[in-house]
């Protein structure tokens, strides 16, 4: 458990430690206790609201703090106009490195702690695509149902099916595995 904070319009289209270039909108993170490449489940304790982010950046600089979120990620727990929450947060995965392994892609387009919330999502995204399942995660004795299509051969087909999942407003990441 620890503090989180975000941050995103001064740093917005500017290259974050893992050399891409952050967007303020994607859920992803800074932390320097998870591994770049990781994959966490920050939930806020006050609201029980989570979300999964990629951790993509060093951070944060501020002491007494644990993770600093994305805009887009903070707007998605609700705590944009406080600025910080009390949060837990719950490693999903970290990267690993196969030189021989083709990676395959996924956008995720959520994850839920209520099955019946990604089911809605999932059916409503079905409509549109033929590729969307949800699979189910166990960590820190509590299950999310994640929200995914894919696999995609390459990042581009990935980022293409993220822009046009986006319009419908959801917390979406690409994810490789």
């Amino acid at each position: 458990m620890g503090t989180a904070s975000w941050y995103g319009p001064g740093f917005n289209g500017r290259p974050t430690a893992t050399g891409e270039i952050y967007d303020q909108d994607q859920m992803t993170a800074a932390s320097s206790i998870f591994p770049l490449g990781a994959r966490v489940i920050v939930t806020d304790i006050g609201s029980g609201r989570a979300v999964e982010v990629r951790i993509n950046d060093r951070g944060p600089f501020r002491k007494g703090r644990k993770i600093d979120l994305s805009y887009g990620a903070a707007r998605a727990l609700g705590m944009v106009a406080p600025g910080t929450a009390l949060v837990r947060m719950d490693l999903v995965s970290t990267p690993e490195f196969d030189p021989a392994g083709e990676p395959q892609y996924f956008v995720q387009a959520g994850s839920y702690a209520d099955q019946s919330n990604a089911e809605n999502i999932r059916v409503r995204l079905a409509a549109y695509y033929p590729d969307v399942r949800l699979s189910e995660l166990d960590t820190g004795g509590r299950r999310y149902y994640r929200v995914r299509m894919g696999g995609f051969a390459t990042r581009e087909q990935a980022q293409a099916r993220a822009v046009q999942t986006a319009r419908f407003g959801l917390p979406v990441i690409i994810i490789s595995e």
